[in-house]
């Protein structure tokens, strides 16, 4: 089991790095296309070369870690990429690390360790080939929710005359990408256990090219949400909807079950969960961090303001009015004046 986990921390920090050393080759070279020209330009350049083949290197890894490992473990760990991505940018792009980056790696690292500790393998799990029809008819009723969803919010937004999307439309892209991601996953698992069970050697190649179809249109969607909606929303839902689509669709489709023994099920849940919030807290930590600092700018304004107005009050209180001094004057002129009368 340790092997799988740690083959999936390596799949997706090359997955991730090498997307980030691509998008940093890229910054001097033109848009992608077929040309013969622009084609040699992205061969000679070597940050883009280098990242492209980590790239791929990764892709490999994570087909190994899911013919040694149920999906309900792989898919989860592999929301770690994003811890590895954080301090790879830290010390390689010299990006600056909040407290909130740490504390999410520091969750999403433990909750490896848990996954470790409690996952297990299930062995051969009997499969049907009519799993792929099943799971195919689920996420085509999902997907036709959704877009019907975003199709009312769009026609809301035209009536009201908004630009910006509503929040309600980037939740249904990082969902809808999400949810792709985590069956390009259980798909690519479904061929190995195909392959285990003496099925055809062709349904295994056939279920890469359908798992790299889904990996593909996910990006599609997760694009398509983040050119117009907020990055944090849309990675959130992403990250979260991939996490448990693998981890349910490989429990209720492939046969995976939760481990026997209550300290193994604890541990593996514990460690589900702390990934999760790891992986929300990095994803959110700039807007956590700056609502944090506003609402304790907003405290000291009020404390600022509440203790001046104290020290108005008592100064208030401590100085004799005007009008006292003046009264007391002339009440003393008076008691004067008619005791020389007297």
């Amino acid at each position: 089991m340790w092997e799988s986990i740690l083959l999936t921390v390596a799949a997706t920090a090359g997955n991730n790095i090498g997307k980030i050393l691509q998008k940093k080759g890229t910054i001097i070279l033109p848009p992608l296309s077929f040309k013969l020209k622009v084609i040699r330009s992205y061969a000679s350049n070597r940050t883009w070369v280098i990242g492209f083949l980590v790239d791929i290197f990764g892709a490999l890894l994570m087909l190994r870690a899911l013919s040694l490992a149920p999906v309900s473990v792989i898919q989860p760990v592999s929301g770690c990429g994003l811890a590895i991505l954080s301090i790879f940018s830290h010390f390689y792009l010299k990006e600056v690390m909040n407290a909130v980056d740490w504390v999410g790696i520091t969750l999403a690292g433990f909750g490896t360790i848990g996954v470790g500790a409690g996952g297990e393998d299930h062995g051969v799990v009997a499969l049907s080939i009519f799993h792929i029809p099943g799971l195919a008819f689920v996420v085509f009723i999902l997907f036709i929710l959704l877009n019907g969803w975003v199709r009312i919010c769009k026609s809301q937004r035209r009536e009201q005359e908004m630009m910006e999307y509503d929040v309600v439309e980037e939740i249904i892209y990082g969902l809808e990408s999400g949810i792709l991601f985590g069956m390009s996953s259980v798909i690519s698992k479904m061929g190995f256990l195909f392959l285990d069970q003496g099925f055809p050697k062709l349904l295994a190649p056939v279920c890469i090219m359908i798992s790299v179809c889904c990996s593909g249109t996910g990006f599609y969607y997760q694009t398509r949400g983040l050119k117009h909606g907020r990055a944090i929303v849309v990675s959130t839902c992403a990250a979260v909807a991939s996490i448990l689509t693998g981890v349910l669709a490989g429990m209720f489709a492939l046969g995976e079950r939760l481990p026997s023994e209550p300290k193994a099920r604890l541990a593996l849940l514990l460690g589900w969960l702390l990934i999760i919030v790891g992986v929300i807290l990095l994803v959110g930590s700039t807007r956590l961090v700056s609502f944090l600092s506003c609402s304790s700018r907003r405290k000291r304004s009020n404390m600022d303001k509440n203790f001046g107005l104290r020290r108005t009050t008592s100064s208030r209180v401590r100085e004799p009015s005007p009008s006292a001094i003046i009264q007391a004057a002339t009440l003393n002129h008076l008691s004067s004046s008619s005791k020389e009368k007297a």
